[in-house]
């Protein structure tokens, strides 16, 4: 257990430490925030403290951490130190930075943030790109919550939209995503996350807790257990690809963005922003642990490893009968709370992009409408395709650390334009351009190259890569 208590101390210690000397860099001031400037009572409005924190940790958590700790752990207890030094020095900068730059424009969206750091062709891609992220994540996340109520607390196995039970939850599911993404987002959100947030870490706590009255198994870290994923796959890049929300995720540039416009002061931003990614990482070495712990007991089906079904074995090892329930509903809330979120930040970018005021309702469901339409044609074909879409699904994963890279590109221009150590933006952002390339290059989705040759063409694109974002950097400055 010396590895994952080191692994804890390190995250403790990196918020400590490393948060204060990003907000140094960053530059916090007193000035008004868009929650108080550009007051709507719809999206600009100020939130306690508390609230922004457990909006922000449910916005980004999603299936991301539990599922990232307990594929992540198939590479061996490397696993509990990478996760947090990862978080340290990349997610949990990645989510301050796309916070606060928002903060210092009046709360704009990564796609706006995008056009005016990185240029009108860059911010058409990812406007597409972002877009159609924020739609897939919308329509998958209906359908996984559904599913595991049905499993869960229902008994249903047939979840195919043949089983009018089964379209009832959905559709009980969607028109929440609708709701949350209409109304002001303290009449929801802002008064049912702080609830859920508080059952998601009552969850994991339960999980630790049983670590300690009834023992764990954990492998210490050694120079055998460098690789020890199952499949073979090494961890430049799947590790980092596998391990995304509990280490870094691109997706959180689109929540942090939401909570921009609710900060009441930008020193919230260190404990609302990085620390609520310190929060997710802990979450995710918690799961990593017990997922550990439940392989070594050789109980589950091999086809199962690294699947959600982990899940159900964790909370039937180390939870009590009459507190599992409470590890279950953890669960079911976090696609839940991530879908509603992602449908919201897809109205802002759309409506910022159309410059469409968000302050009259006709003008929400202008966008709203459309969106669920798509939305129900991606959950028809989801459900009918059985291969097209696992597919697009690891497609998805893809974009997902796609994009982490350009908000760490403009967090570069801006800190090198205020003379501050813009290293500690490039350097995360050109190692991600090498991880997400290099696994581009070797995946059967993308050109199914050697590993070898996808490292080195890794490089050479980071190399690429590198020359524009240093143009970028010095046009700045003109």
């Amino acid at each position: 257990m010396i590895t994952f208590l080191t692994g804890i101390l390190i995250l403790i210690l990196g918020y400590i430490f490393y948060s204060k000397y990003a907000e140094k860099q960053f530059g916090t001031s007193e000035q008004d925030t868009p929650a108080i400037s550009n007051y709507d009572g719809v999206d600009y409005l100020p939130l306690s403290t508390k609230q922004n924190m457990l909006i922000q940790l449910l916005n980004i958590a999603g299936l991301g951490p539990i599922l990232g700790g307990i594929q992540g752990v198939l590479f061996g207890p490397i696993a509990f130190l990478l996760i947090p030094i990862g978080c340290i020095f990349m997610g949990s900068i990645h989510d301050y930075f796309s916070g606060m730059l928002s903060i210092r424009n009046n709360g704009a969206q990564i796609t706006e943030l995008i056009q005016k750091y990185l240029g009108q062709n860059i911010y058409k891609i990812f406007l597409v790109i972002v877009s159609g992220m924020l739609l897939f994540v919308g329509a998958v996340f209906v359908y996984t919550s559904g599913d595991i109520i049905a499993d869960d607390f229902f008994g249903i196995t047939n979840f195919s939209l043949a089983n009018p039970t089964i379209l009832i939850i959905y559709g009980i599911i969607l028109l929440y995503f609708i709701l949350a993404t209409l109304l002001p987002i303290d009449k929801i959100i802002g008064r049912f996350y702080p609830f859920f947030a508080i059952m998601l870490l009552l969850g994991s706590l339960f999980i630790v807790i049983g670590f300690f009255t009834k023992g764990v198994n954990l492998q210490e870290l050694n120079i055998h257990h460098i690789n020890l994923n199952h499949n073979g796959l090494h961890i430049l890049p799947m590790f980092f690809m596998t391990v995304c929300c509990g280490l870094l995720s691109g997706f959180h540039a689109t929540q942090s963005t939401l909570i921009s416009r609710t900060l009441k002061n930008e020193r919230d931003g260190k404990k609302v922003f990085y620390g609520m990614m310190c929060s997710e990482s802990l979450i995710a070495m918690i799961w990593a642990a017990a997922a550990m712990h439940v392989y070594s007991l050789n109980i589950i089906p091999a086809n199962q490893i690294g699947t959600a079904y982990v899940i159900n074995d964790i909370a039937d090892t180390f939870v009590t009968p009459w507190l599992a329930f409470i590890v279950t509903l953890a669960v079911v809330i976090l696609p839940i709370t991530s879908g509603d979120t992602a449908l919201r930040s897809l109205r802002l970018t759309i409506a910022d992009a159309i410059n469409l005021k968000q302050n009259l309702v006709v003008n929400r469901l202008k966008i709203i409408i459309p969106i669920t339409v798509i939305i129900l044609g991606i959950l028809f074909w989801a459900k009918t395709s059985v291969d097209s879409f696992p597919l697009l699904w690891r497609y998805f994963t893809f974009g997902n650390q796609l994009i982490a890279i350009p908000t760490f590109m403009y967090a570069t221009i801006y800190l090198y334009k205020n003379k501050k150590n813009y290293l500690i933006t490039l350097l995360p952002g050109l190692f991600y351009i090498f991880i997400v390339s290099s696994f581009i290059y070797n995946s059967k989705i993308g050109f199914n190259l050697s590993y070898e040759i996808s490292n080195w063409f890794g490089i050479l694109t980071t190399v690429i890569c590198l020359f524009f974002i240093v143009k970028k950097i010095k046009n700045s400055n003109k």
